[in-house]
This record gives structure tokens, sequence and C-alpha cells, in this order.
């Protein structure tokens, strides 16, 4: 599965089992939704609407549209994803929310002058917010260790 300019970017449904990945697919900035208990219906609807079903179920694994993640450990996983859909290559961190999984919009700094700390206020130009939750972002130390964590990840798999 390559994607090039006129395919869709891409977007998958996490089971139950894989709340951490979804996060961090959102992270690297891909439209990842979260479904917090099976549901057989969703994951139809999902997978016909072009999203990809990961799961940690085997008995998945001949169904189109999904892909059965083997390990239980984080990095594994977003290594084993690489190698089936060469996911570095696509990545746009940190322009997805975190919790609700919606594009960031760029914020202006006086429009969250009140909903950031005063020290973030005055030493960072940038802001980000969720339009869904209203969550505010900007480049602190989170995103430096978050892309340092991808940097290891990826980097073990040319090592």
């Amino acid at each position: 599965m390559s994607k090039t300019h006129s395919d869709h970017p891409m977007a998958f449904l996490c089971d139950q089992n894989l709340g951490r990945l979804a996060r961090w697919l959102r992270i690297m900035g891909f439209d990842a939704e979260y479904m917090r208990e099976w549901d057989e219906k969703r994951i139809q609807k999902a997978i016909s609407s072009g999203r990809i079903f990961l799961t940690r179920r085997r008995s998945m694994a001949s169904k189109p549209g999904s892909i059965v993640i083997e390990s239980d450990h984080l990095n594994e996983q977003i290594a084993e994803l690489d190698r089936i859909l060469h996911l570095e290559e696509k990545i746009q961190p940190f322009s997805r929310c975190s919790i609700c999984n919606l594009s960031l919009k760029c914020a202006k700094a006086d429009d969250v002058k009140n909903q950031v700390p005063e020290y973030v206020f005055a030493t960072h130009e940038k802001f980000a917010r969720c339009p869904g939750c209203s969550r505010i972002y900007w480049k602190g130390t989170h995103p430096v260790r978050a892309a340092l964590s991808l940097k290891k990840i990826f980097k073990g798999k040319r090592g």
C-alpha cells in the first residue's frame, strides 16, 4: 500500500487493545480512531470507508482491510506497521489532537493567553488548538521527547 498524491491519507481504526498505538499514530499525524469495545458494525463501516483496521485478534488475519498487530510493545507495534505500510515517509508529526483525533488549527498567542501557563505564553510564539476539545498545543518538551522516541524506532529498522 503506497500513497501517491492522489491517494487519500492513511486512516486507522484501532481495537480496544491498541489504545496507546492509536494515540501515537495521532502524534505522528495519522487519523486514528479508537474503538473502546468490540463493534462489528463499526469495523465494517471503517473498512468500507477506507480505514485500515488494526487489531490484536488473530482471527481477523484473513479479513481484508485488517492488520493483526503481533507485538504487545508500543515501539514494536509502530515498527511492525512501518514495515507493512512505510509510515515513516508519511509522518506529519503533531498535526492532530492526540486525544480526540481532529486536525489542529493554528491559534493566535493572544487568543490562548489565559489558557496556557504564564511561562509558556512568555516563551512561545506558536500555538495550535484542537477544534473539538479546545486543548492547546505548543512545542515544549513533549514533542521533543516524542520525536526522539520515533527517531529511535525508525532508526532501529535500519540498524
